[in-house]
């Protein structure tokens, strides 16, 4: 359970670190593009990027969106150098733009002795280390991975489960457009599941068997939200969910709380308010501890303790 109530505050220097919590802190809530101006300023415009962290080890990153710059800064203050370089290590749902633009300006990179662990989906005939080389990469960027002062590995995943330090990676294909994947994290006790792209069915209801295994009891679920009905209509292939679907999966995985991600840009504050308020109010969500629609400096503080979040 979320310690509480859902904990929402601004991420500040020098946070991350309190052994006994594992934290949740959101650095980039949207999808497709990024977004700024006034009406962006309650959820944020930067695109996808989620960081955990245990207090005991190297921090774990969902996604490398733009958010992914503001997280580097967080990590990497401008005392560096009297710091032991980072190690990281980074899960990639998938290869579209707005979860991937962060990854060069990702700062820690730049410190000699850095470490970034990427694990990202097999690109069938493609290795996933050539697909992300191919794309950072003159002439879309001025610098190949190579060539960054901190080491990158580049390790392609599929249908599996993993170790990384003391957190167990269930990674899933699940229904999105080109080769994408979930994750579940298991770790101190406390279980998330983050399914940031996901096509919802045409019919509204049905749930792929894969996503449910990911987020089956989850004391947190990061769940694409990105339509409401009307434009869902209108979209109904572009591979996304509505926010009245990621209400579904939450209740029928039987996940406690819910968090609503993966923002469209038109969408600016008052209406995600709007979307938040219709989304607690629906019929399934009674049985969910909680609704809250993803912002950025959001932090969920879990406990680190069997059966508590």
């Amino acid at each position: 359970m979320i310690s509480s109530v859902l904990i929402v505050q601004r991420y500040q220097r020098g946070e991350m670190g309190n052994v006994g919590l594992v934290k949740v802190t959101f650095f980039g809530t949207r999808g497709s593009c990024p977004c700024a101006g006034d009406a962006y300023k309650t959820f944020g415009g930067n695109t996808s990027c989620v960081a955990i962290d245990t207090g005991e080890e190297a921090p774990l990153i969902l996604d490398a969106g733009t958010g992914l710059r503001a997280l580097g800064a967080f990590l990497r203050p401008k005392n560096s150098k009297k710091n032991p370089p980072l190690h990281a290590r980074l899960l990639l749902t998938h290869l579209h733009y707005d979860h991937l633009l962060g990854l060069p300006f990702f700062s820690p990179l730049e410190d000699p002795g850095s470490l970034v662990e990427v694990y990202g989906p097999q690109q069938g005939d493609a290795e996933f280390a050539a697909v992300i080389d191919s794309a950072v990469t003159p002439p879309f960027f001025p610098v190949q991975m190579k060539e960054f002062r901190g080491e990158v590995r580049l390790i392609g995943v599929g249908d599996e489960t993993f170790q990384l330090g003391s957190a167990t990676v269930s990674a899933r294909w699940i229904p999105h457009s080109g080769p994408t994947l979930g994750f579940r994290v298991d770790v101190g006790g406390a279980s998330l599941a983050y399914v940031p792209d996901h096509q919802a069915p045409s019919d509204g209801h049905s749930i792929d068997d894969a996503v449910l295994e990911l987020c089956a009891d989850v004391d947190v679920l990061i769940h694409d939200a990105q339509y409401d009905n009307d434009e869902f209509s209108d979209k109904s292939d572009w591979g996304h969910s509505t926010t009245a679907y990621a209400v579904h999966v939450a209740a029928q995985s039987r996940a406690k709380s819910l968090v609503l991600f993966h923002h469209d840009p038109s969408h600016d504050d008052a209406y995600l308010l709007n979307l938040e308020s219709e989304a607690a109010s629906l019929e399934e969500a009674a049985g969910l501890e909680s609704v809250i629609a993803a912002r950025e400096g959001m932090t969920l503080h879990l406990d680190h303790q069997p059966g508590t979040l």
